[in-house]
């Protein structure tokens, strides 16, 4: 006797009687299994220990282990009360969840055992000879049907297990074999369990649309038909295995793939032609037990015999077959969907849409978040760096050769060195000169002015003589934080007469200055220092690089570091708190110490690298274990004029940030080194025109920033590339208007930024003669105001910027501009060549600029060089006016201190051999020569005295 699984209507329970229909009647209903039945309880019966009988005594050992705690009648209430409240918590779930699927009626699906899985696949895979098919149900107390028993107690009971199993397999082995051909792809398994999935869904709708138009009773079906939908994938399961093992990898195609498919398709329509007979033709039967007698018109059943002989061969062979092929069009489908993917990728980054939005998003966030520290009088950027120290405490803050902080570390020496220049007579508002190299102290010592309402003056520790006093003078500063490194104290030794005299300014060693600071108490400087700061107030005073003259001191402000550094919060951050970022540009430069504060003041690990040294810069970088580097110029130009190595790739940096990657490096650098993303932007140290161009792949590789079509309208009027006069420098303006000629995006020109008024630019420090040159009238209309950058780009149909030049670095010749980035770009391509800095020499005799190349050739290939394939190269990719006429062979590189390239000594040296360096060689090209030959003074002569003209 079969065992009931479920339990049973009450002993009292009175026989269901239904009455004899006087009509067809619909066919009697699967009967899954019911819900169990909950237990009936007492309201408040302690659900914890038997009620004892009328006149029973409740046993003495009850709870004993507990004391009397149980026995309390405060404690018992409240278990009745939360015995109460646990009930109708079940009683909700099961009436709203249950509403979508019967939990209990699922796990009756999933109620296997092993010997049972065994046997139903070999009854789906060989049915002919089974019998019986009926399924079997539990008796009641009565002699009345049941419930079906689970599939445990009967294997013709239809099953989850199997269905589900077969159908993940199938995803699986489809991949599999995707993958064994070469063609796997990401997207493969998604698209596969979409197509399969839809494959069932559509057998299913198909199903139950069919019990509908023939009247057959939808009630409790649903599992059945989804059990019996996925038995099909155990015979695609084993077409694929052995078609496969048979064809030796060939595929399911041949005599033996389509015989093997020919058979679990027939066997697999056998089984569900007996299994699902039950369901669409039972027989015409009077069940005695319930009084009923269950018939079906001929023509219905003979509709329903169509309707399920047309399931089970017909639309099982479509089915069967579409999961068969299916597999054979993944990896295509796939190809097309990541083909898919990429275009909607590269449609974005055409239109720059995306782009456009988080950057506006950003944008306007970090105005929120500056506004509330205006409400708050937070704004100085202490704030965002204590946030960010107190967030991450014991974890590792800077990293540097020389000792290492963790965050709590950090946090106290700011506050020690705090106190120390409260000490010295620093006020709010003051600027303390700093002439220090690369350590965490620099990075201390410019929080701990910001901690006391002050900030730093940052001098270019390679100054000397005439520009350093320049540039301490125009700070205004009466504290000069010294480095000790012996070579910076000689340069101050130098001028320390006049810095302290004339200048009135104490030069303190920065050892002196430590040697108290760790004595000092970790103080926090109370708000009221801070509570005035401003968004005009510098945060530091920058200098420009001044190689067209003395340095120009420019501030950098409150209010746009803090939109840089609230990146984080605004959403637009590349990193995480897990990144290190390396920096080993000067501090004292706007890209190497702005980066460096943007990652401490969002809570990102600083690792400190003292200087550039093309031999140490991956050492370090590995020794941090950094995952973001800082770049400035020339940097990975020189990084990759160093001999391959297998460690080349042997980092774990994955984004390198700054600004001056020359495009014919971009890609090698990125691929020789593994470099994921290129974060290139452009800016100047006075901050009013600035790009960004986040880059992964090629696409956006070699430009220096990119705007989408929203930010292409919204700023076409605010960012305007104009005509220029390369000699003086001057904007050229139509004749009949006066105003400036306007040059089409495409071609570019020097760019303007169309300002509200002066005070959009801070100006530089202490200098207002310079700040008003920065300043044009009259452009486009009476009375306008205009930004000059001083800088040519040009910008692409689809949104892309490039770098032109720099105002007077364009020459002109031949009457005609030469763009030196343009033509530096064209000459680094070509193989042996590791820098060409382009620039116009003057020529006796000659109207205009010549273009001359410094070129820096590989040691390993100098002696074979082949300058004829350089001219050809040239000839090919330039203009004839841009091809240079003369080439310097330079012994060394010679970058000035931030990696940039110095045009104006070589400019002012021109091609005089009486005045160029004796390690350097001239070489020229005349007319329609097919190589370069060496310039001498033969021919330097022969220019002046006007016998040879170009």
């Amino acid at each position: 006797m079969q065992r009931p699984t479920y339990g049973q209507p009450p002993p009292n329970s009175p026989p269901l009687h239904h009455p004899v229909p006087q009509h067809v009647s619909t066919v009697p209903q699967l009967r899954s299994p019911p819900p169990p039945v909950p237990q009936q309880q007492s309201g408040y019966g302690n659900p914890y220990q038997q009620q004892a009988g009328p006149g029973a005594a409740a046993p003495s050992h009850a709870f004993g282990a507990y004391g009397g705690f149980m026995n309390d009648q405060t404690a018992q209430m409240g278990f009745q009360v939360g015995q109460t409240a646990l009930k109708h918590g079940q009683e909700y779930v099961e009436q709203n969840f249950n509403r979508y699927i019967n939990v209990s009626a699922l796990k009756h699906y999933f109620d296997v055992s092993n010997s049972y899985v065994v046997n139903k696949l070999f009854l789906v895979l060989f049915p002919w000879r089974h019998k019986p098919w009926s399924r079997k149900q539990t008796i009641g107390p009565n002699g009345q049907e049941g419930w079906f028993l689970p599939p445990r107690e009967d294997l013709n009971s239809p099953d989850m297990y199997i269905p589900v199993m077969a159908f993940v397999t199938y995803i699986l082995l489809s991949t599999l074999l995707a993958g064994l051909r070469g063609a796997f792809q990401p997207e493969l398994l998604g698209y596969t369990a979409s197509a399969a999935f839809a494959i069932v869904f559509l057998e299913i709708l198909g199903l139950k649309l069919g019990s509908y138009l023939l009247s057959i009773s939808n009630d409790s079906q649903l599992l059945d038909l989804v059990a019996y939908s996925g038995y099909k994938f155990v015979g695609i399961i084993v077409t694929l295995v052995l078609s496969e093992i048979i064809n030796r990898g060939q595929g399911t195609g041949g005599w033996a793939g389509w015989t093997i498919f020919g058979y679990t398709f027939l066997a697999n329509a056998f089984f569900l032609l007996r299994s699902l007979k039950y369901v669409l033709l039972p027989e015409n039967s009077t069940d005695n037990s319930r009084g009923a007698m269950h018939t079906v018109a001929r023509s219905q059943k003979n509709r329903r015999t169509q309707f399920l002989f047309l399931y089970s061969y017909i639309v099982q062979f479509e089915m069967e077959r579409d999961g068969l092929a299916l597999w054979r069009k993944e990896a295509a489908a796939a190809a097309v969907a990541a083909g898919a993917t990429a275009a909607a990728m590269y449609i974005d980054a055409k239109t720059g849409i995306g782009a456009d939005i988080t950057a506006l998003k950003g944008f306007k966030r970090g105005g929120k978040i500056w506004e509330e520290a205006v409400k708050q009088k937070k704004t100085s950027l202490y704030y965002l760096w204590e946030e960010s120290a107190l967030r991450r405490g014991n974890d590792e803050c800077i990293w540097s050769r020389e000792g290492c902080y963790t965050w709590t570390q950090a946090y106290d020496r700011v506050h020690q060195y705090a106190q120390w220049f409260l000490s010295q007579g620093v006020r709010p508002k003051d600027l303390v000169g700093v002439y220090l190299q690369n350590s965490p102290d620099f990075m201390l010592i410019w929080i701990a002015l910001w901690s006391i309402g002050a900030a730093p003056a940052l001098i270019n520790y390679n100054l000397a003589g005439e520009a350093l006093q320049h540039c301490l003078k125009i700070s205004g500063a009466t504290i000069l934080l010294v480095d000790s490194d012996e070579a910076l104290q000689a340069r101050i030794n130098e001028s320390k007469s006049v810095i302290e005299g004339d200048l009135n300014m104490r030069c303190v060693n920065l050892e002196d200055a430590k040697s108290v600071v760790v004595t000092l108490p970790a103080q926090r400087p109370g708000n009221e220092l801070r509570e005035n700061v401003l968004g005009s107030d510098p945060m530091c005073l920058l200098y420009t690089s001044g190689t067209t003259g003395l340095p120009k001191g420019c501030q950098f402000n409150t209010d746009r570091m803090h939109m840089v550094c609230s990146q984080c919060k605004a959403g637009t951050s590349r990193t995480v708190d897990s990144d290190r970022w390396y920096d080993c540009m000067p501090f004292y430069h706007g890209t190497g110490g702005c980066a460096a504060l943007n990652v401490l003041c969002n809570g990102i690990t600083l690792c400190v690298g003292k200087k550039f040294s093309t031999s140490q810069f991956w050492v370090e970088v590995r020794e941090s274990r950094s995952t973001w580097i800082t770049y400035v110029g020339e940097t990975a130009r020189y990084l990759l004029a160093a001999p391959p190595s297998p460690l080349d790739l042997q980092n774990e940096v994955r984004g390198m940030n700054g600004n001056g990657l020359r495009p014919d490096v971009w890609i090698k650098f990125r691929d020789r080194f593994g470099i994921t993303e290129i974060v290139e932007f452009f800016n100047s140290t006075e901050g009013i025109f600035a790009l960004v161009n986040y880059c992964r792949g090629d696409y956006l590789a070699t430009s220096v920033g990119h705007h989408g079509i929203l930010r292409r309208r919204l700023l076409q009027d605010t960012f305007v590339p104009v005509r220029g006069d390369t000699g003086t420098g001057d904007l050229l303006r139509d004749p009949k208007t006066g105003f400036a000629i306007r040059e089409p995006y495409d071609v570019g020109g020097e760019m303007l930024v169309a300002v509200p008024s002066e005070k959009a630019f801070q100006g530089y420090h202490n200098n207002p003669d310079a700040t008003q040159k920065k300043f044009i009238r009259d452009v486009f209309k009476k009375g306008d105001l205009w930004y000059r950058s001083g800088d040519a780009l040009r910008r692409t149909d689809d949104g892309r910027w490039f770098f032109l030049d720099r105002l007077g670095d364009t020459f002109r010749w031949k009457g005609e501009n030469v763009s030196t980035g343009e033509v530096s770009e064209v000459i680094g391509r070509f193989p042996g060549v590791v820098e060409a800095n382009v620039y116009g020499v003057q020529l006796p005799n000659h109207d205009g600029r010549a273009g001359c190349a410094a070129i820096y050739i590989d040691p390993a290939v100098r002696g074979s060089f082949d300058f004829a394939s350089l001219l050809q190269h040239t000839r090919t990719r330039l203009p004839k006016y841009a091809v240079p006429i003369f080439l310097r062979i330079v012994e060394n590189m010679t970058p000035i201190h931030n990696n940039k390239q110095n045009k104006v000594p070589l400019r002012e040296e021109g091609v005089d051999p009486s005045k160029v360096y004796k390690g350097d060689e001239i070489v020229w090209v005349k007319g329609s020569d097919k190589t370069y030959q060496p310039f001498t003074e033969i021919h330097w002569e022969s220019l002046n005295s006007g016998r040879s003209r170009l």
